[in-house]
Parts: C-alpha cells; sequence; structure tokens
C-alpha cells in the first residue's frame, strides 16, 4: 500500500521516514560498501584527527569511517570537479584534494559576517582566517575556496562527480543544497551527505534534520535510487541513476 506524503508525515512515529526505510541500505563494513559500488582503492587517511575521540559523537571510529566513504569516493573513478559545502578549517578538504590530486575541488563556506543568515544547525562559525586554514597550511593547489551562503548561490561549474554537503544542517538546506547539486551532476555522480544515519535521528536534532531533508527530496522524486550507509559512520551515499 502506498501513502501519500503528508499522511506519512502525520504518522511519523509508524512510519518514521518512510522513503528512508525503503531505500537506505547499510554496508556491515568498508570492504562491503566496496563491493556494492565496485571500488577497487582504498582511500589515503592521513590525519591524526580522524583517530580522536574529543566527544560520545566520536564513538566507534565515527570520524575515521566518514573519511573512508568521502575519501572512497574520490579516488575511485576519476573525478574531475568535486564540490564540498561546508569548508570550516579544511581538513575533509585535504581529504578530498589528496585523494583526487587531477581533480579541482570547490569547496563552499559561508562568509562569517552572513552566519546569522546560515540556519539554525551549524556545526561550527570560524573566523574567515580559519576557514580553509588546513588545506592553506598543505598548499595544495588543486583547490578553490567559494565564500558564500548557499541559500542565495549557485554553482556555475559542472558536471559535478562527487558532491559533499556539510554546511547548514536545517532541513531545508539539505534539500536546497542538494537539489542545486542534483542539477549539475551526470549519471554516475556521487553525492555524500554527512550528519546523516536514519538509526540515530531520534538521538541528535541535526541528523533527525538531515534526514528530513533527505526523506523530502526522495518525496519530490528528485532522489530515486538507493543510499548506502556505512555502519556507525554518519555518511549517506548516494550514486545518481542513469
Amino acid at each position: 500500500m502506498k501513502f501519500p506524503f503528508s499522511s506519512m508525515f502525520q504518522h511519523r512515529d509508524r512510519y518514521p521516514f518512510p522513503f528512508l526505510t525503503a531505500n537506505v541500505l547499510t554496508a556491515r563494513d568498508f570492504s562491503c560498501l566496496k563491493k556494492a559500488l565496485a571500488w577497487d582503492r582504498d582511500p589515503l587517511l592521513e590525519g591524526d584527527h580522524l583517530y580522536e575521540f574529543q566527544y560520545l559523537e566520536d564513538l566507534n571510529n565515527r570520524r575515521l569511517l566518514d573519511a573512508a566513504v568521502i575519501g572512497g569516493a574520490c579516488c575511485n573513478g576519476t573525478p574531475r570537479i568535486i564540490l564540498e559545502i561546508g569548508t570550516s578549517h579544511g581538513r575533509t578538504t585535504v581529504l578530498i584534494a589528496q585523494n583526487a590530486p587531477e581533480a579541482t575541488v570547490y569547496t563552499v563556506n559561508i562568509p562569517p559576517e552572513e552566519i546569522a543568515q546560515g540556519g539554525r544547525n551549524v556545526t561550527f562559525a570560524p573566523s574567515r582566517d580559519e576557514i580553509g586554514s588546513y588545506y592553506r597550511e598543505k598548499g595544495l593547489a588543486n583547490v578553490r575556496q567559494i565564500f558564500a551562503n548557499t541559500a542565495r548561490w549557485e554553482p556555475d561549474f559542472g558536471p559535478i562527480d562527487v558532491a559533499f554537503i556539510d554546511g547548514c544542517h536545517d532541513a531545508d538546506f539539505v534539500y536546497h543544497d542538494t537539489r542545486k547539486v542534483l542539477k549539475r551532476c551526470r549519471p554516475g555522480s556521487i553525492v555524500i551527505w554527512h550528519d546523516f544515519n536514519p538509526e540515530l535521528a531520534k538521538v541528535y536534532g541535526w541528523i533527525n534534520d538531515v534526514c528530513t531533508g533527505v526523506e523530502r527530496l526522495y518525496a519530490d522524486r528528485l532522489l530515486t535510487g538507493r543510499i548506502l550507509h556505512l555502519q556507525d559512520s554518519w555518511t549517506g551515499l548516494y550514486l545518481v541513476p542513469g
């Protein structure tokens, strides 16, 4: 039986994230994820921060698993254009750029002076000097920094081969950021959402918001394929169909 989207949301306790429930597949470990995606390379994973345990949110090597998914998407295939939404210090930018040295990596961060218009669920509000400081220290030549509020910004490059969405975690931002990205993707492109884990949606409010945004994309038929989720990670990986 099919339920109208509005009806589903009226009964969220009975049918929490019905589209995600029907479409998210969890890989037990990274080797299983590689098989599912026909990947043959392991990513380069550098940096002590990947192994840190600072908060309960880092349980089960969460940082390392997140990095494996993102790095794996960048080192397999031949991505030429990669987009990261949410630069922060630029640690993930380094992960992306090192695993795809032939690609141009566009990384977007809201200007500090506009942070009040950047939504509610923002992990960190760095100063302009802090934004991208880590990748600048590494001297990476394939990174292009963009300062913009994605509520108004549209990518003017493409096709985007890999997109990592980790800006504002409000459901509206997740929805609209992804919608803009999908317009610039091709069949076979990869979209990755951070802070995505349906099992933890009732534990962390920002994860609930991310899942809600992705759920809405299914409801509007902007997503039609499966999402692969690596167990214990906070990532959802979507391969654009076609």
